[in-house]
């Protein structure tokens, strides 16, 4: 799907390919809403430390989100390109800008992501399944992180907690909504009780 960004924004005139790409990015890797991504400021991405200020959210909340080292690089290349835009307002202007330096709009990134799927063929499946939205990149995120920790052999219920907030959640129960039981992640589980069953740890 990243592989076609540059063909699906070809002939884009406001969102171009690098801002929707370093954006899809940062929703799968950091996890966040898409409105947490777009509301972001200078001021808010601090890539010396890699680490996110998320301010307002969905609960009124604000939250400090650290990203991985792989997602901090592309941050600072995208950065370093986005200090040749416009900042029409200093550090307090839109991380996130289209070519003229104001702030990329939901709108258009759900058009230009319709477009990505469009580009790349993927859709409706045939079982009925519905075709992803930019949503789900964060719901991959979550399910990605539950995989990697049974894998890894974490302590996963005490680590829910930590998702919960990294997430941006204001309980566990907003968390397990995104939890739904891929294969990976179902064999991960069955795994790990097996384990239990057998005398060999927590579960």
């Amino acid at each position: 799907m990243f592989e076609a960004v540059d063909i699906s924004r070809k002939h884009a005139i406001r969102l171009d390919s690098d801002t929707f790409r370093t954006l899809l990015l940062i929703l799968y890797g950091a996890g966040l809403r898409t409105s947490e991504a777009l509301h972001l400021i200078m001021r808010d991405v601090d890539l010396a430390n890699a680490v996110l200020t998320v301010r307002n959210t969905k609960f009124y909340k604000s939250r400090l989100v650290p990203v991985a080292s792989q997602l901090a690089n592309a941050l600072r290349a995208y950065a370093k390109r986005r200090s040749d835009r416009p900042l029409p307002e200093g550090m307090e202007s839109a991380f996130f800008a289209n070519r003229d330096g104001t702030q990329v709009r939901k709108h258009d990134v759900d058009h230009a992501f319709k477009m990505l799927l469009q580009t790349t063929g993927i859709g409706r499946k045939d079982d009925g399944r519905r075709a992803p939205c930019l949503h789900s990149l964060r719901h991959t995120a979550a399910v990605h992180r539950l995989t990697s920790w049974y894998r890894e052999g974490a302590d996963v219920q005490r680590l829910l907690p930590a998702l919960s907030t990294y997430l941006g959640h204001a309980n566990l129960d907003g968390t397990s909504v995104y939890l739904s039981m891929t294969p990976e992640l179902l064999h991960e589980a069955s795994v790990r009780f097996d384990s239990y069953i057998n005398g060999g740890g927590h579960a």
